[in-house]
């Protein structure tokens, strides 16, 4: 995966690059990418990103200048074989039935039902993972995800923050049943401060990611498996809305009718993770 859009690549351009996101060895091992530069800081150099050129100041004016210097745009539209690999893999999913819903169906109806403007907070895990690499976002700032602190049980109490930042947009806390319980309790927090958050719990009973890393490295689990609340009642004792999914037609219409209430809701989804391995073997082969 982390090759599919730098092997056939000249020159890398890195905006806003923090190596602690996507380290450089990953993607430059040989040093064999011209690299430019482009932050408010200068570059922290290692032995795979030396930068050959450094645009350091506003962002958006070294961007619109770099634009404006291009001799030619390139004409057509350019092949991103990445892109075309999600995409199709997102379409296969947009009608499947398959239950516990396919990871690829949960962010087709989300993305399906939130308008372009709505904000989603994604926390960490398993399903982190599948959004980062699957959720189409439509305009900046509408996805925002702990990665390189990757601090589990952000979704909740970020959805509120966002809320009362954004009160006119809807916002989706997509978080793991694991990353919930850390902060379950903010629902009150939610409710007192009159911030109709829609919560989506990706529900496995499992420590999803772990198993994930585990499985590789050992071939084997351990200890990443736990019993939740009965979430629908969890959410009732704090007044809020509870839903449970329990088939793959019922998704998009508990979130559409979430984002238009004025209340907090909390959606119960049955997660299946078998295709994990098939995530990574569909990026890596591109």
């Amino acid at each position: 995966y982390e090759n599919a859009g730098f092997a056939g690549s000249d020159c890398v351009i890195c905006v806003g690059f923090d190596m602690v996101e996507y380290h450089p060895h990953l993607w430059n091992p040989n040093r064999e990418h011209t690299i430019i530069h482009i932050d408010t800081t200068p570059a922290e150099v290692d032995y795979s990103y030396i930068p050959d050129i450094e645009l350091t100041g506003n962002i958006g004016l070294n961007l619109k200048a770099l634009t404006e210097k291009l001799s030619q745009l390139p004409p057509g539209k350019i092949k991103l074989q990445l892109r075309e690999a999600v995409v199709e893999e997102m379409e296969c999913f947009s009608n499947s039935s398959e239950w516990p819903l396919k990871p690829q169906k949960i962010i087709w109806d989300l993305r399906t039902a939130m308008a372009k403007e709505d904000i989603a907070i994604c926390d960490v895990g398993a399903h982190k993972m599948w959004m980062a690499r699957f959720f189409r976002c439509e305009l900046p700032n509408t996805c925002i995800i702990s990665n390189g602190f990757a601090s589990m049980g952000i979704a909740v109490p970020g959805a509120i923050g966002a809320k009362l930042a954004f009160p006119d947009q809807a916002v989706v806390a997509v978080t793991g049943d694991a990353g919930f319980m850390m902060n379950s309790q903010e629902i009150e927090t939610a409710m007192r401060c009159k911030t109709p958050i829609v919560i989506l719990i990706w529900n496995d009973s499992q420590y999803g990611l772990i198993k994930w890393k585990q499985e590789h490295q050992y071939g084997r689990t351990a200890y990443i498996d736990f019993k939740n609340p009965d979430f629908v009642t969890y959410a009732k004792s704090f007044g809020a809305v509870g839903v449970r999914i329990e088939t793959a037609e019922q998704l998009l219409p508990a979130l559409k009718a979430a984002l238009i209430t004025d209340i907090v809701t909390v959606i119960d989804c049955p997660v299946d993770y078998s295709e994990n391995d098939r995530l990574t073997e569909l990026l890596g082969n591109v």
